[in-house]
């Protein structure tokens, strides 16, 4: 490798994808020589000190997750590399104003699909495939939620095609996940590499709890100034209670379970030992399935009987708002493109991935005749599961998914395999770096005064050589992300 020794020497370059740190020449982009140039005189045996000593910090501060169907238990330590991805300042303007103007035509479209749905008849998008969605609620159609704003909190994935080209590949507008990562990863950072890090002129993430604060803050209903704030968690055995735990105490406010809170009057009550004291936002842990027995299902223990009666009210904000799920339905992705044209009268800054949508006769037909070719998604899954990656799977698997398809189209879409973007990652067992292919989850939270991203977010990567599958429930890593400040080089 050019200019570069130690850890990164023969940096092998994974054919066909762009590399975060690395160009096609073999040296570092110019934007980031000086970091790698530092990260670079590293010798292996230097840097798996590191990376023991940022794994026992992790271990020692409890940042786990949890897996739901690993038999061999479900608490784990999230697995992180200590190799940063990096992004330029002339990039992360790109992707911020896009995220920006992504999260907006969102907002608009929910208001919309639940008041007036000017969308349907004044645009070719399909009214059955979005009112089809199993996350869109009719019976709170016409409901505005108190504070005006449905997605507060955001995490929206995106990659990096082989020619470098940012592409939104899903929206999460519900319970997003991970931020916690985030934060905790730039701990580390900073402690393990302080001179690596000053030099890279990296901005700043530590700020998120208390941005996240005043954001809830800023959507209480109306004539509320110092509103009360929880978090609501479905408890310990939840997959992100970590996270509850962190983001609740960095923002100084209770974390609660549903029998913490009551309603009387149409009002929301937390239980205290002087009393109960009236709550205004809630930011929920909590899928709406099980928000409140009285709404939803019956059989729920995790949520708060009338809750949704104080929230129709208008006298407590939840955050997210119910009935988010059919803006971030897979099915309903391929739309927003033409959500911002609509809404915004703007053409969208950022690229998506193309899509088929299974219900539609033609584009189902395609799919089936190329299942060995496409990346198929249920779009009620998450985390890797109900997916079939056509490339690399079995004649058995691709027969079930097309027996699947055809016995529930609407279920299922399909897109061709992108190649995701790479990053230098440790690999234990080799005592060396080598490409692993990564994603990007920024978070945006959006007040009453418009949308602010956090610079960077949590940037996944598959740890497994050959992987795509970046989600930690399949085995998958983080990194922290550097964005180079404005006084960074371009």
């Amino acid at each position: 490798m050019k200019s570069l020794s130690g850890l990164l020497t023969d940096y092998p370059a994974l054919p066909g994808t762009f590399d975060e740190l690395i160009g096609t020449d073999g040296a570092p982009r110019p934007e980031f020589a000086e970091c790698l140039a530092m990260l670079g005189a590293l010798s292996p045996d230097e840097f798996a000190r590191a990376q023991s000593l940022a794994e026992l910090a992790l271990l020692n501060q409890g940042v786990t997750f949890s897996v739901y169907k690993d038999s061999r238990g479900t608490e784990k330590i999230f697995p992180f590399c200590l190799v940063p991805r990096m992004v330029s300042a002339r990039d992360w303007d790109h992707v911020q104003r896009g995220l920006e103007q992504r999260i907006t035509a969102l907002n608009l479209f929910l208001d919309d699909v639940y008041g007036d749905q000017r969308l349907f008849a004044e645009t070719k998008v399909p009214r059955d495939l979005v009112l089809g969605a199993q996350g869109y609620l009719p019976k709170l159609r016409h409901i505005r939620p108190a504070g005006g704003v449905r997605v507060v909190i955001a995490g929206i994935d995106l990659i990096r095609d082989p020619d470098g080209v940012y592409r939104v590949l899903e929206d999460n507008l519900r319970t997003p996940s991970g931020v916690s990562y985030v934060v905790e990863n730039r701990v580390l950072s900073k402690r393990i590499f302080p001179r690596i890090f000053d030099a890279a002129n990296v901005q700043r993430v530590d700020s998120y709890p208390t941005k996240l604060a005043e954001t809830l803050s800023s959507v209480a209903p109306d004539g509320i100034v110092d509103p009360n704030i929880v978090v609501l968690t479905p408890g310990q055995f939840n997959s992100a209670y970590f996270e509850h735990t962190f983001l609740a105490r960095n923002m100084g406010v209770d974390l609660v379970q549903g029998g913490d809170l009551f309603v009387d009057d149409d009002k929301v009550f937390l239980k205290t030992t002087r009393g109960p004291r009236r709550i205004h936002v809630i930011y929920r842990r909590i899928d709406d399935a099980f928000l409140d027995p009285e709404h939803f299902r019956p059989d729920s223990m995790l949520g708060v009987p009338g809750l949704m009666r104080a929230w129709r009210a208008g006298n407590v904000t939840l955050v997210n708002a119910p009935g988010n799920g059919v803006a971030d339905d897979k099915a309903v992705y391929p739309f927003v493109p033409d959500m911002i044209r609509f809404y915004l009268g703007e053409e969208p800054i950022l690229e998506q991935v193309p899509t088929y949508v299974c219900l539609r006769d033609n584009e189902r037909d395609y799919v089936l005749d190329h299942l060995d070719e496409l990346v198929v998604k249920a779009v009620d899954e998450a985390g890797g599961y109900g997916m079939l990656m056509g490339p690399q799977a079995s004649r058995a698997e691709i027969a079930e998914f097309r027996a699947r398809i055809i016995e529930n189209p609407r279920r299922y879409i399909a897109q061709p395999r992108v190649e995701l973007s790479t990053c230098p990652t440790w690999i234990p067992d080799k005592r060396q770096v080598a490409p692993r292919r990564v994603d990007l989850r920024p978070y945006i939270l959006t007040s009453r005064e418009g949308p602010w991203v956090l610079p960077g977010g949590l940037s996944r990567v598959a740890l497994v050589e050959g992987s795509y599958v970046v989600n930690s429930s399949q085995g998958g890593g983080s990194k922290d992300t550097w964005v180079q400040g404005n006084g960074g080089r371009p």
